[in-house]
């Protein structure tokens, strides 16, 4: 397995990758597409195609914030789930030796409870801190999520720098 990263809109899997993007994600949950393209540039935006012996599987959308790693947006292919390519791609994140943050949806249903237990079973803590993502478009409020981190919880303080760190970088000129 391996990580390819797209840096601009002209690479010829963009389109495709968009697409599962946008099939895996509600519409609130989404960058605007210029606002897409123009976190490419940034050097700590990864946006990452998931190859598994050269066949297309998913996505990793990550930030790389040096002390930690950021997982904006995650998602395998609907056709290859259930195959382990998503337990095996968050392996090979972890590899960079950094703590690794994302953020689900409140476990209230029975598929955001199994999103949480697959995370678990790779590691991954959920956190304390009562965390508000900012909104991804003009006229939206932010939505509550549930922050987990792997290999461990996050302290206090580390919780303010990813918050920091996702308000004032991750979601500068969003819209």
């Amino acid at each position: 397995m391996r990580f390819e990263r797209l840096s601009n809109i002209e690479h010829p899997m963009y389109d495709n990758a968009l697409e599962l993007y946008r099939i895996s994600f509600p519409s609130h949950e989404q960058r605007e597409p210029i606002s897409q393209t123009q976190i490419l540039n940034d050097d700590e935006y990864c946006f990452s195609l998931i190859y598994d012996e050269g066949v297309f599987v998913g996505l990793i959308l990550y930030w790389d914030a040096g002390s930690f790693i950021y997982v904006e947006h995650f998602c395998i292919l609907p056709e290859m789930r259930n195959k382990s390519y998503g337990q095996r791609a968050l392996e090979l994140l972890g590899q960079n030796n950094k703590t690794v943050i994302l953020e689900i949806d409140p476990p209230v249903d029975a598929l955001s409870v199994h999103r949480k237990g697959f995370y678990e079973r790779n590691g991954f803590i959920e956190n304390p801190y009562p965390h508000v993502h900012p909104p991804y478009h003009k006229g939206n409020a932010g939505h509550d999520l549930v922050v987990m981190s792997y290999p461990a919880g996050i302290t206090q303080a580390a919780y303010d720098a990813f918050k920091h760190y996702l308000d004032h970088h991750v979601m500068k000129d969003v819209f």
